[in-house]
């Protein structure tokens, strides 16, 4: 959005992983992961019957949508927080790891196993979080990144007893975009958008060209402020990094949970443009997405509330291959 002081200050991201800060705890709902990790492959078009209450009601519709590919993801370890009595703020009090994967992703030190989660659930009145922790293993789809995506996931719905039982029972075992989203849902997209490198203000802000009588300069703006006060102020307009920021979109649709079985709905023989073929299990996401191809998307669940009337699973009719 050129110009615009919403998005402030345009720095570059410090990585690629996107962090999740905002997870939805609502007890009435069932327990589940709040976010995993996809790959961003490309976008395509398909039609399905609109179930909205927009004039197009019951009708066939095309809509363009995106593929995220999700690697094969492992559930490793366990990660319980509780609040520290000085700062008040919550801290990682103790991890718990299958000793299996973390060894097979270079966690060699481990205080703590599967073989010691009772004792845990004894104090389970003083943890005040859970988190699942995941590795997403790249190297089995076509991202073109050969190390693993270790990453936590926090444990939402029901009470304590159920997410430590829930967060206990996955250990050790692979998760799928099945288990964590539904079809029909909406989710929120984390991500960092395409890098444009460094910017004049014409480009980074939408700023007008300077007369042609101009002194000196003609992309440039005409005064960095008043005389008084003696600084900069962080609103005018100045060159810099543009892009390679973090962006969160609300409340993107999913039209498919595609398994990795179906991956010819979606695959051409040559493969995706930038991408080439999808592998895994992988998802459609109603609308566009930010950053280019390959990009690492986090998928995380609504903070508003579009689910709460229902989710109503779309009816697909046709996929266009890319």
């Amino acid at each position: 959005m050129a110009g615009s002081l919403q998005y402030w200050h345009r720095r570059r991201a410090q990585r690629r992983l996107p962090r999740v800060r905002n997870v939805p705890n609502p007890e009435k709902d069932p327990v589940s992961l709040s976010n995993i990790v996809a790959f961003k492959a490309g976008m395509t078009s398909l039609s399905y019957i609109d179930d909205s209450e927009s004039p197009s009601k019951g009708m066939e519709v095309l809509r363009g949508c995106t593929i995220l590919e999700v690697p094969k993801t492992e559930a490793y370890g366990i990660r319980l927080y509780s609040v520290d009595p000085t700062t008040k703020y919550l801290k990682c009090t103790a991890e718990i790891y299958n000793k299996a994967i973390a060894n097979k992703i270079g966690i060699k030190e481990i205080k703590t196993d599967e073989s010691k989660i009772s004792k845990f659930k004894e104090r389970l009145s003083d943890f005040k979080r859970i988190g699942v922790l995941l590795v997403a293993h790249a190297d089995t789809i076509s991202a073109e990144q050969n190390h693993p995506t270790k990453y936590e996931s926090t444990v939402t719905g029901g009470n304590a007893e159920q997410r430590f039982d829930f967060a206990a029972q996955l250990v050790g075992k692979e998760v799928k975009p099945a288990d964590v989203f539904k079809g029909g849902e909406f989710i929120d997209v984390v991500s960092v958008t395409k890098g444009k490198g460094w910017a004049g203000v014409i480009k980074r802000h939408g700023v007008r060209r300077l007369d042609h009588k101009a002194t000196q300069k003609i992309r440039h703006i005409g005064a960095l402020g008043a005389f008084t006060p003696g600084k900069i102020m962080y609103t005018v307009p100045r060159p810099g990094q543009l892009g390679f920021n973090y962006r969160t979109e609300h409340n993107k649709r999913i039209l498919v949970l595609g398994a990795a079985s179906d991956t010819e709905k979606v695959n051409i023989k040559s493969g995706i443009k930038n991408y080439g073929l999808v592998k895994s299990d992988y998802i459609l996401i109603e609308g566009s997405v930010p950053g280019p191809a390959k990009r690492i998307v986090r998928l995380k669940k609504s903070v508003n509330n579009r689910n709460a009337a229902g989710i109503k699973e779309p009816k697909v009719n046709y996929i266009k291959a890319v």
